[in-house]
């Protein structure tokens, strides 16, 4: 690897490294004005949606432009792929936030559930740590802590399945619940397609480290969306 490629793949990895931060707090703001019934910090964040996807193709766009000018090796190569993959999940996790963002415009004032809100907000926790260790995988090529954040989306699924079914069972009580159960099993399902976005980081850091393709978790149990 030249020196010049080395400086500018550190400065794409940088700029995908923004990407995710503010991804990350994307996904805080949507949970969090879910949860306070915030129609217009939700409708903020809607309207801010394209500036992801923006930062998407401005990456494209350098990481292109890198390939071209140093034509670099296999090893190299794999580098900037690894990159373009990684934010295309990254976009995808925002258009998720985003969604939790739509539902929350959506949804009218129905019964609320404080018990199932305040386990949407701990699963959020639970995402954002995932991404931010998957993040910190990508730039230190640990192929171990890679690993690590794929084994935590078993925690998110069994998180997710555990509100699933407080739920079912609270509309099952009572019926007149059901339209805020089927807005919290919406956002509440977001975020579980957030978590496997987010074990596909971890896998592309492991592609770039060893060319290979590999699940990390092997006990997923939902597709990715």
């Amino acid at each position: 690897m030249n020196n010049i490629f080395t400086t500018e793949l550190k400065k794409l990895f940088s700029v995908f490294t923004e990407m995710g931060e503010a991804v990350s707090a994307q996904i805080e703001q949507a949970t969090e004005s879910y949860i306070s019934h915030d129609k217009a910090a939700a409708q903020s964040l809607v309207q801010q949606d394209n500036s992801i996807n923006t930062n998407e193709v401005d990456l494209e766009k350098q990481a292109l432009t890198l390939m071209t000018l140093q034509q670099p090796v296999a090893d190299d190569f794999r580098h900037v792929i690894t990159i373009l993959k990684a934010s295309s999940d990254l976009e995808r996790i925002g258009d998720h936030a985003t969604g939790i963002a739509l539902e929350t415009i959506r949804v009218k004032g129905s019964q609320r559930n404080k018990d199932v809100e305040t386990d949407i907000a701990a699963l959020t926790v639970m995402i954002r740590t995932m991404l931010k260790e998957a993040l910190a995988a990508l730039q230190s090529f640990d192929m171990q802590s890679a690993q690590a954040v794929a084994n935590q989306d078993q925690d998110v699924d069994a998180k997710f399945d555990q509100i699933r079914r407080d739920i079912t069972a609270a509309i099952q009580v009572d019926p007149s619940v059901a339209e805020a159960g089927a807005s919290y099993l919406m956002v509440t399902k977001l975020l579980e397609r957030i978590g496997d976005r987010i074990v596909n980081l971890a896998e592309e850091m492991v592609y770039n480290q060893t060319g290979e393709i590999v699940e990390l978790n092997q006990g997923r149990l939902h597709p990715n969306g």
